[in-house]
C-alpha cells in the first residue's frame, strides 16, 4: 500500500530543465508580431511534452524531449537565441521564411544530434560559424536568401553526412571549399545552384568569374596605343616648332640683308 501511495504521488511526466531554458530564451529573442506563438507561455515551457505529444505549436516531442522545431513562414522577427543549444535532443531546426536577423549563434555547435538546419529566407547577417562542423550528424544545411558575409568555412566539407547544402543568394566571398565542390564521379558534390547569387564567391562548380577590369592584353594594347599616340603627337609638335623657328630665322635673315641693300 505504501509503495502504491508513493507512486501515485509522483508526477506522470517531468520536463527537462534544459528544454525549458531553451524555449524560454528563444521566445524572448524572437518577436511574434502576428501572435502565431500565443501558446508559447512560461507554464507550457515548464512541461512542453508528454511522451511523444507536444503542447507547443511548431514543436515535436520524442520521449518527453523537444525533438523538432519547425517555425516556418510565421513572420517572426528578432534573433536566434544562443540558448537554443540547451535543446540538446533537437534533431531538426527549421526557422525558414521569416524576418529573423542577427548572426547564426556559434553555440549551435552543442546541438550534437542536429541533422537538419534550415534558416533560409531570413535576414541573417555575419559569417557562417565554422563550429557547425562539430554537429557531425548534419545532413542538411540550408542558408539561402540571407545577408551572410565572409567565406564558407572549410570545416563544413568535413561533414561526411552532408547531402543537401545551399548558401545561394547571400553576400559570401572567397573560394568555394574544394571539399564541398569536388567531383564524385562526373558530378560535383554540390552543384552551382548551391552557391549562385554571391557576387564575390568563386571556384568550382561556379563558372569562371567575368573579369571586372580589362584583360592584360587589353591593358598592354591600350598602353602601347597611348604611347604611340603620344609619340606621334610629340613628333608632330617638334616638327611644327622647327618649321616655325625656321621661318622666323629666315624672315630675320631677310630683314638683315635688306638693311645693307642700296636703294635704286
Amino acid at each position: 500500500i505504501l509503495l502504491l501511495l508513493t507512486f501515485t504521488t509522483l508526477p506522470l511526466s517531468s520536463s527537462d530543465p534544459n528544454d525549458e531554458a531553451c524555449l524560454t530564451q528563444l521566445s524572448q529573442t524572437l518577436k511574434d508580431p502576428l501572435n502565431n506563438l500565443q501558446n508559447w507561455t512560461k507554464s507550457t515551457f515548464a512541461n512542453p511534452c508528454s511522451g511523444f505529444t507536444s503542447y507547443l505549436p511548431g514543436a515535436t516531442c520524442n520521449n518527453g524531449r523537444i525533438y523538432k522545431l519547425s517555425l516556418t513562414n510565421l513572420s517572426l522577427q528578432g534573433s536566434i537565441s544562443p540558448f537554443l543549444s540547451n535543446c540538446t535532443n533537437l534533431q531538426s531546426l527549421d526557422l525558414s521564411s521569416n524576418s529573423i536577423s542577427g548572426p547564426i549563434p556559434q553555440d549551435l555547435q552543442y546541438l550534437v544530434n542536429l541533422a537538419v538546419l534550415n534558416l533560409s529566407s531570413n535576414r541573417l547577417e555575419g559569417e557562417i560559424p565554422q563550429q557547425l562542423a562539430l554537429c557531425a550528424y548534419l545532413n542538411v544545411i540550408d542558408l539561402h536568401d540571407n545577408l551572410l558575409t565572409g567565406q564558407i568555412p572549410q570545416e563544413l566539407g568535413l561533414l561526411a553526412r552532408l547531402s543537401a547544402f545551399d548558401v545561394s543568394n547571400n553576400k559570401l566571398s572567397g573560394p568555394i571549399p574544394a571539399s564541398l565542390g569536388n567531383r564524385s564521379g562526373n558530378l560535383p558534390r554540390f552543384n552551382a545552384t548551391s552557391f549562385g547569387g554571391n557576387k564575390d564567391l568563386y571556384g568550382y562548380p561556379l563558372p569562371p568569374m567575368k573579369s571586372k577590369g580589362l584583360s592584360v592584353l587589353a591593358i598592354v594594347g591600350i598602353g602601347l596605343g597611348s604611347g604611340l599616340a603620344s609619340l606621334v603627337i610629340s613628333f608632330t609638335g617638334v616638327c611644327i616648332w622647327l618649321k616655325i623657328t625656321e621661318e622666323k630665322m629666315a624672315a630675320a635673315e631677310e630683314g638683315k640683308i635688306g638693311q645693307f641693300m642700296p636703294d635704286y
